[in-house]
């Protein structure tokens, strides 16, 4: 049974508390007075008995005629009690018996005292002398932590015995008064003490019970935060972030201990042609389907699988042969296809839901990244739906087909500027208060030079790894305030920066020279800055960060949720605006994805900054953006990546005198 503590903090008396709860507290505060004072018992008695033996000098000088009585005395009662406490310890004796002990001890230490004491020829000193029964009677009270009951009966025994021994003295009226009334004040005011010290201590227990039980709800509240960030809400399968982090730990077991894994990526065919013909619920349903045969497909080949998009499915097994891989990737081809999920809206002579499979695998290659492998296992992936779909396709580097490219790739960037084999294109972005296009993000395209069009996710990382990427980039900038900015298209231009270029010491020089150049205000330009593996928290990235802001320039965050590092960076820099990664809201048609959204939209407001989502591609998606009241909008549904002019007469087209607006 579960109580709030929190509901029985700061009462005026804890039989305030519900009676069954009130029991429970009690036993666990008496439970814990078990554990927490049996030591300060033995350590405070040895203490006591020490300085009560001790005091035998005061005998000795007040009372010296029966000094050698009173030695005896405190002698015996003094190892008497020790002995008795020692025994009870052995036996593992209650804390109660012990508390009884150690009261015995002070009352027989008082008695044991004051009884040859009495026999002293100095009456007038022992007359005196008595008000030293009250330390036995602070000592009841306040020395021991007694509960109130016990330190009640154990220095009330102690007043009654002091006032039993004041009939032996003389009838002074005065004296008896005096003192009779200090020992009266000191029981009165000693007991009204221990009475507060037992209620704080009660109170203080209480107060720790309620920390321990907000400790463990929001321990629990953060595992069921991390469970939840690292599970796909449809599908209940990993989701990108947790398949990246575990990609993370397998690529440095491989480094470290040589264990090979392999990547297959599994993607549904014609998925939007089953979406756009069943709905979205069925489309939901076969996903859930799909991934649950994938599960069952996987489940002995120690593999892990997860969610990386859409309808893409990622599996992460160890690898051991070329054989293996393939065996896989078939097993579960022919798992899905054995599903016989209708599918009416395929062309291709079949009529049922199919994967097209793409894999890879490590290879003892000292120059390589955790990036190479997915991007071969994608590369293979294209190849699997160019041959017809429903298929697998291994990576062979020595296959022309799949070949590494990558020597050819980069030597092809470092012409790419003067051939013109470079361009650019741009994806309008929506303010969701005016419904006008206030900008846009500035995306680069490479090509062949017969034409063939190369995937960023191919060019990119190369250009980063050779360091081409500081041309590409500030020929990028250099672009778009010569193509869009002068001449006031737009607002505002984003620009995706690598971190390999925030790390070169004169970047933010060059961009303020280009800005110069062109007479264009930093405040028209925006440096997109992805959370991913490559972003450290790099002093030289941070310097260079706060120049560009001093230039004016904005900084966001791109691709929020997707990376490792996404609360620290919020955290130490000060971005304009968080781009919320699209995979949220393609998961927020669920009530869990959809509170997911809601979180991540809250987390980043309450830092302050404007939120753009990406991926808006339905009038659904865009009509939740406008109701989550998020700032800005961008996708294939407001406008998909056009070339300059096709971008121009897109604005000339959708223009309204109010400003440019993309139609409801």
């Amino acid at each position: 049974m579960k109580h709030n503590y929190g509901d029985v903090t700061g009462l005026q008396s804890h039989r305030q508390v519900d009676g069954q709860l009130y029991e429970e507290l009690l036993a666990l505060y008496q439970q814990e007075g078990e554990r927490t004072r049996r030591g300060s018992i033995r350590q405070g008695l040895w203490i006591a008995v020490v300085v009560y033996i001790l005091f035998v000098v005061t005998d000795a000088i007040l009372i010296p005629d029966v000094t050698i009585y009173t030695f005896v005395s405190r002698m015996l009662v003094g190892a008497a009690s020790l002995a008795t406490l020692e025994i009870q310890f052995r036996r593992r004796a209650k804390t109660a018996s012990l508390d009884l002990t150690c009261a015995a001890a002070l009352i027989m230490g008082y008695i044991g005292w004051l009884v040859p004491a009495l026999l002293t020829e100095y009456v007038e000193n022992m007359s005196y002398y008595m008000v030293f029964g009250a330390i036995f009677m602070m000592g009841a009270n306040l020395f021991f932590s007694f509960r109130f009951f016990l330190s009640l009966i154990s220095s009330g025994i102690i007043l009654f015995t002091y006032f039993l021994a004041l009939t032996l003295f003389p009838e002074d009226i005065f004296y008896k008064v005096a003192f009779g009334t200090f020992y009266i004040s000191c029981f009165v005011f000693t007991s009204y003490v221990n009475w507060n010290l037992n209620r704080e201590r009660y109170h203080v227990f209480l107060n720790a019970q309620e920390a321990k039980a907000q400790q463990k709800a929001a321990e629990e509240r953060g595992l069921a935060l991390l469970r939840l960030s690292h599970t796909d809400s449809l599908t209940g399968l990993e989701n990108r972030r947790a398949v990246d982090q575990r990609l993370r730990l397998l690529w440095e077991n491989w480094g470290k201990k040589s264990e090979g894994f392999a990547v297959l990526l599994i993607d549904v065919d014609f998925f939007k042609k089953y979406n756009d013909c069943y709905g979205h619920q069925e489309g939901d349903r076969c996903l859930i389907t799909v991934a649950n045969a994938l599960q069952d497909a996987i489940a002995d080949f120690g593999a892990s699988i997860g969610r990386y998009g859409g309808e893409e499915f990622i599996v992460l097994v160890p690898f051991k042969s070329r054989q293996q891989v393939g065996e896989l990737a078939e097993i579960i081809r022919h798992t899905v296809e054995d599903l016989s999920l209708e599918h009416e809206q395929r062309r291709d002579g079949t009529f049922v839901v199919t994967v097209s499979i793409g894999a890879s695998f490590t290879r003892q290659n000292p120059d390589a990244k955790l990036e190479k492998v997915i991007n071969e296992a994608d590369r293979a992936l294209y190849i699997a739906k160019a041959n017809g779909r429903n298929c697998m396709k291994l990576f062979d580097p020595n296959d022309p087909q799949t070949s590494d490219e990558t020597e050819n790739i980069a030597a092809l960037l470092k012409i790419a500027i003067n051939e013109n084999l470079v361009s650019l294109v741009y994806q309008p972005i929506q303010n969701m208060r005016t419904n006008e296009i206030e900008g846009a993000e500035a995306l680069m395209r490479l090509r062949l030079l017969d034409g063939t069009p190369i995937p960023p996710s191919l060019f990119i990382p190369i250009a980063e790894r050779t360091g081409i990427i500081n041309d590409l980039g500030l020929w990028t900038i250099r672009t778009v305030c010569r193509q869009i900015l002068t001449d006031d298209n737009v607002r505002v231009i984003s620009v995706n920066v690598s971190p390999m270029q925030l790390k070169n010491p004169g970047f933010a020089t060059s961009v303020a020279a280009i800005l110069v150049e062109a007479g264009i205000s930093g405040s028209r330009l925006a440096f997109e800055i992805t959370e991913g593996l490559e972003m450290e928290m790099h002093s030289d990235v941070l310097r260079c960060i706060s120049d560009l802001k001093t230039l004016g320039i904005n900084i966001w965050l791109d691709d929020f949720g997707t990376g490792f590092a996404g609360l620290s960076w919020l955290r130490i820099t000060d971005f304009d605006t968080v781009k919320i990664d699209r995979s949220f809201l393609h998961d927020s048609e669920t009530p869990r994805g959809r509170a997911m959204l809601q979180d991540m939209i809250r987390l980043v407001r309450n830092r302050g900054h404007k939120i753009l989502i990406e991926g808006v591609e339905t009038r659904e998606q865009l009509a939740l953006s406008r109701a989550l009241q998020i700032d800005y909008a961008q996708g294939y549904f407001i406008g998909r990546p056009e070339p300059l002019e096709q971008f121009r007469a897109e604005r000339r087209r959708y223009a309204r005198p109010t400003g440019l607006v993309r139609p409801a």
